[in-house]
């Protein structure tokens, strides 16, 4: 019945019952006291009831009393009802001490009424809310689908009660799982911890479980990869609740959760912030991104934002990620200041208007990243990830900017292919301009493989399976360091936060995880058997290691501030570098990939292009498909 009511009848109802048990709490309260209503007159007992009633509920509505919805009354609107209620009635003992000295009231009727109004309006939210309850239950009984839910912790409790609210949700939650063993036997709002995660199995043939949700938001990644091996072989759907730094706002809710992704069970331990150092950098500043629309760029974006900056300068080419990233800071961030710029690094002119923002730090993440698709347009990696640095670090300089981080790369390290060595030139390029600088401290930041990033294993692998198979992996043994994007860019930061100008930080990756087992993981996630979805080895690109390193031959590492950010001891920039520089830039569109080669070479004395031998040569049509 209740539920067909509109909100505006749904409020005067509330208001209407809080003012006649106002009326009836005062009335009482009066008759207890002095035993006989005929001892006021009855001019009197108008006025006494019309004060108090009027005046609780003035006292209620500024306290936002009919704000709050009845059927998700709690504790904390028990303390503000407690509160409202003896202001009420402290305020009423003032206005009519003033009228007449309350000459035929005890002083002491204010506070039976004060105890009176508690029993009430708690009594009536409360009976409301078990109402609600039983019939949300009755709903849900027969047809909902059955929940369980793994993790008796807060995010549980909520998720439990957004389920037990929303009986249009079709679900209901059976039953807890957890490993705290103080909590066996023991209830949540009248719903069982059954055990715990080495039970599930069981739990879930006993209960007929339709759903399994994960709340535990800080579990390691040990701890979701051990819960998976529970529940993969049930073929009940699984949904995780993201880690808490995914979460923006931090209110969990139902459509938070998602399907377990191969990134939740890879092993990599929570980052750990010094956000102090990273806030000193950020807070009230202007940051510039470039690269902004990416998959690095635009999580720079959102972790940069959560530390309240006085303006973001966002820099991309893309016109479709800049929509999506400005789709996503209206959303997440509606009260922060930003203006998005769509131009390309390589045009001077359009950055020097950008400068005149007057930026405090850059984070340049614009890069050309493919290594195929560098490595037959080596013109347009050298223009992008060359020239567009020197482009934004020498404007930094001239402009005095105060922190310019540049994002590397793993392939940078002695590098086999032409996009790991435009990011090495971009590190020398830096290194080259903190020799000139007085202002501005350069700062290089090197890691590996991000999972889930535009282009990377992940997302090919995902619409590989979507498509029925192959997967398609280079080699059996290639291995990789990975972390995920939020990783990597919160290490980003404090990596920025450390540097005093000059070093290269080189993020600590773990250990290198083989692509073959990538692809077997996913295969598993989405249901399937290898049996099903057959894995292919199509030989490795020109240009493609087998492992990638962190350091350079020669490089050594010290150790930070920060155990996940090492230092890099820096080589020296090569002789002639500028020179050198200049004549890889004069390069045209319409030179041979060997002269490029040949003038990379010159720079770079560790760059070892690979031939035609060393690779495994495969058709256009495969290639396209390739991680």
């Amino acid at each position: 019945m209740f539920q067909k009511l509109s909100s505006s009848r749904k409020l005067l109802l509330a208001i209407s019952y809080d003012f006649v048990m106002t009326i009836f709490s005062f009335e009482i309260a009066l008759l207890l006291r002095i035993g006989d209503l005929s001892l006021i007159s009855l001019k009197n007992n108008l006025v006494y009831l019309t004060v108090v009633g009027c005046t609780q509920m003035l006292i209620f509505f500024s306290l936002g009393f009919y704000k709050g919805v009845w059927r998700y009354s709690s504790t904390y609107d028990l303390i503000r009802l407690i509160k409202g209620t003896a202001l009420g009635c402290v305020t009423s003992l003032i206005i009519l001490f003033m009228y007449n000295r309350l000459y035929d009231v005890p002083r002491t009727v204010f506070i039976t009424d004060w105890l009176f109004l508690i029993v009430l309006l708690g009594g009536g939210r409360l009976g409301y809310r078990v109402f609600r309850d039983s019939v949300n239950f009755k709903n849900q009984s027969t047809t909902a689908r059955k929940v369980l839910i793994i993790g008796a912790g807060s995010s549980g409790e909520q998720i439990f009660r957004e389920i037990k609210n929303n009986p249009s949700l079709d679900l209901r939650v059976i039953g807890f799982i957890d490993d705290d063993p103080q909590l066996q036997n023991k209830t949540i709002h009248n719903c069982p911890i059954l055990g715990k995660v080495e039970e599930i199995e069981e739990v879930t043939r006993q209960c007929e479980v339709d759903l399994i949700y994960i709340a535990i938001p800080s579990g390691t990644s040990e701890e979701i990869n051990r819960i998976y091996e529970y529940t993969k072989s049930l073929n009940i759907p699984a949904k995780i609740l993201p880690k808490f730094g995914d979460i923006i706002n931090g209110n969990i809710k139902l459509s938070h959760f998602r399907n377990i992704e191969v990134q939740d069970i890879l092993g990599r331990k929570e980052v750990k912030l010094d956000n102090s150092s990273i806030k000193s950098m950020l807070k009230d500043k202007t940051i510039l991104i470039t690269g902004a629309g990416g998959s690095i760029g635009s999580e720079i974006v959102r972790q940069v934002a959560i530390f309240s900056p006085s303006k973001l300068i966002l820099v991309d080419s893309s016109e479709f990620n800049l929509y999506q990233l400005e789709k996503d800071l209206q959303s997440s961030f509606p009260n922060i200041k930003y203006s998005i710029h769509m131009l390309d690094i390589r045009n001077e002119a359009a950055l020097k208007s950008v400068f005149t923002l007057k930026p405090d730090v850059i984070f340049h993440a614009a890069a050309y990243k493919h290594v195929p698709l560098v490595e037959s347009n080596p013109y347009a990696g050298v223009q992008t990830n060359i020239r567009g640095t020197q482009i934004l670090a020498t404007l930094a300089n001239k402009y005095n900017i105060k922190k310019f981080v540049l994002i590397s790369s793993d392939k940078a390290v002695n590098p086999t292919n032409i996009m790991g060595a435009t990011k090495r030139i971009a590190e020398l390029i830096c290194l080259n301009e903190q020799s000139k600088s007085e202002t501005t401290k350069f700062v290089t930041v090197r890691f590996g493989n991000v999972l889930g990033s535009s282009g990377s294993v992940i997302p090919l692998f995902k619409k590989q399976i979507e498509q029925g198979g192959p997967i398609t992996v280079t080699h059996p043994e290639i291995k990789r360091y990975f972390m995920s994007i939020p990783e990597a860019s919160q290490l980003v930061l404090q990596a920025g936060s450390i540097g005093q100008g000059g070093e290269i930080f080189v993020l600590e990756m773990g250990e290198p995880i083989y692509i073959l087992d990538i692809a077997k993981q996913m295969i598993s996630l989405s249901g399937h058997t290898e049996n099903e979805i057959q894995i292919s080895f199509v030989g490795l690109r020109p240009g493609e290691k087998m492992y990638e390193e962190l350091l350079l031959d020669g490089e050594t590492t010290l150790q930070t501030t920060h155990p996940m950010v090492m230092m890099a001891k820096a080589s020296k920039i090569p002789p002639v570098f500028e020179k050198k520089l200049a004549s890889l830039l004069e390069l045209g569109a319409e030179e041979e990939v060997s002269n490029f080669k040949i003038k990379i070479k010159d720079i770079i004395s560790q760059y070892v292009p690979a031939t035609l031998k060393d690779s495994v040569t495969v058709n256009s049509s495969v290639e396209n498909n390739l991680h």
